[in-house]
């Protein structure tokens, strides 16, 4: 395995991430591609912990919300803090679902609903980590059947790239010996600003989503079934429009969602495909964020449960300081038959690509 110098511009330190958890050894990457730009990657949860680009001066900082050492990862107040998520993101209602003929029952861990794989999801394993070169990790994990309630063992891969063009590409992998529900996804809590003593709300993000529905929920945060147009809602940014702009308004869905808590329906000319999500454009650096994904999905999540999280290097992670683009099938798709599937039968392979590229708009 290659190794890896402490002396990086994100200023992490390898040892402050070692340690061993049920035998199992946790450690840090650090990805680099030749603009000198650097990810930060532990394989524990597979949480991001550092993504160094500059703004438009050249002035670099750390641009997603994570900690600087083992134990406050493990310890962190947000066990999503921009982790991997699995074996389903997102909810699905009342912790239950049938699957051939059988009802299966999940841990319940967000009211009445199960939320982002369970109790103990994909967020807090250590996962077995190669680090193939200076720009990708291959992270592995294989779930045991009956874990979380699921069915069938599930063996996952999850490649992370950091390639020439300032793209973070996120590769999943995934077969399974029994039948059974997948639904992978990233949890990152960007901060385009830059992690501060207080991080800046996102509130002023330019934000463009290429989704012309969305799903309402209800007060569980489930979909109510209905697959709604964004059209003369808070909820349209098919043209850019800043988060704060309407997060606010007088609107049960906002309310419901406690801000931006949903699951919009990508626009798509065939399933599967790699196709353009959504941006973000900071105004003040000038950082820009493209998302693409071949999910038919992306949770817009906009830190509203966030309230104070201490973080890397002294920084702090206040209301609305991060936002999230999850890309993934649609929560309870389990429960709702008309929404993509999210069944993997064994001799099927599980895959998908999501790419988050940075940018500055000069």
């Amino acid at each position: 395995m290659s190794t890896i110098p402490n002396e990086n511009i994100c200023g992490l330190k390898r040892e402050d991430f070692q340690t061993t958890i049920n035998g199992k050894k946790t450690d840090l990457y650090v990805l680099r591609n030749p603009l000198g730009n650097e990810v930060a990657i532990t394989n524990y949860g597979g949480a991001i912990v550092a993504i160094m680009v500059p703004d438009r001066d050249g002035k670099y900082a750390n641009i997603i919300q994570g900690h600087d050492n083992i134990n406050d990862v493990i310890n962190s107040p947000e066990p999503y803090l921009s982790r991997l998520i699995g074996r389903f993101g997102n909810r699905i209602a009342n912790g239950k679902f049938q699957l051939h003929g059988k009802e299966y029952c999940l841990s319940i861990n967000n009211g009445p609903n199960s939320l982002h794989g369970g109790i103990k999801g994909f967020n807090i394993k250590v996962w077995d980590a190669e680090l193939m070169n200076d720009r990708s990790l291959v992270l592995h994990y294989v779930s045991a059947y009956g874990e979380e309630g699921f069915s069938g063992e599930l063996k996952t891969t999850v490649i992370y790239t950091f390639n020439d063009d300032n793209e973070l590409v996120i590769d999943y992998l995934a077969c399974t010996n029994k039948k059974t529900i997948i639904n992978l996804t990233h949890h990152a809590f960007f901060s385009l600003a830059g992690i501060a003593s207080p991080t800046p709300t996102v509130d002023n993000l330019e934000c463009e989503i290429n989704a012309d529905f969305y799903l309402p929920i209800d007060k569980t945060s489930i979909p109510t079934g209905e697959i709604l147009k964004v059209e003369d809602t808070p909820f349209d940014f098919r043209t850019p429009m800043s988060i704060g702009k309407r997060i606010n308004e007088d609107n049960e869905q906002l309310k419901n969602g406690s801000g931006y808590d949903h699951c919009y329906v990508l626009n798509k000319k065939e399933e599967g495909e790699l196709s353009f999500a959504a941006r973000i454009t900071e105004p003040n650096s000038g950082r820009t964020m493209e998302m693409y994904t071949t999910e038919p999905g992306v949770q817009l999540y906009t830190g509203n449960f966030e309230n104070g999280i201490k973080g890397t290097h002294g920084a702090t992670y206040p209301y609305r300081s991060g936002i999230c683009f999850e890309a993934q099938h649609f929560p309870d798709s389990p429960n709702r038959p008309y929404f993509p599937s999210v069944v993997l039968n064994p001799g099927e392979q599980y895959k998908q690509k999501t790419i988050y590229k940075f940018g500055i708009n000069k």
